[in-house]
């Protein structure tokens, strides 16, 4: 078993004897999602650590999108919900970049492919080298917008 998902199960008992109720059900949505991703496709696996990471930084995006659609419907008590269950998965994922830093892989990633004066279209390949280095840790589409600045959009 990963030791991600180990600590989530650890996690979820101490949650449960601490009566934590939402953190006990935060967990238990990215357990039962993991558990999901398990047993798809033709045979059951067990998901690597960095697959079980791919679920919980999913996971923290959608209640991060529900918690802006949430405001924008005037509903600020469920925005809130959902802004704590991703402060809870926050804890589960490898330290934010910084800009500074994001802008940093982004041009060293540029070098590397010797995309400097290609302009958008050298994009792909710039993004296929800097996404390995940044998952997790920094939203795509600023990781995006930052390789379209230093490209020359």
């Amino acid at each position: 078993m990963s030791a991600l998902k180990e600590r989530l199960r650890s996690d979820l008992t101490t949650a449960l004897k601490a009566r934590e109720a939402l953190t006990a059900s935060t967990i238990r949505l990215v357990l039962a999602a993991v558990s999901t991703a398990e047993v798809a496709g033709k045979e059951a696996r067990e998901l690597s650590d960095e697959e079980v990471l791919d679920i919980v930084v999913k996971e923290a995006k959608k209640r991060r999108e529900s918690a802006t659609a949430f405001d924008d419907g005037g509903r600020p008590e469920l925005a809130q919900k959902e802004r704590d269950e991703a402060e809870i998965l926050a804890t589960y994922l490898p330290s934010a970049l910084s800009d500074e830093e994001v802008a940093a892989i982004v041009t060293a990633a540029i070098e590397q492919t010797g995309a400097a004066g290609e302009g958008l279209k050298s994009m792909g390949k710039v993004m296929g080298l800097v996404q390995p280095q940044v998952k997790g840790r920094a939203d795509g589409g600023a990781v995006a917008a930052e390789v379209k600045r230093q490209l020359g959009a």
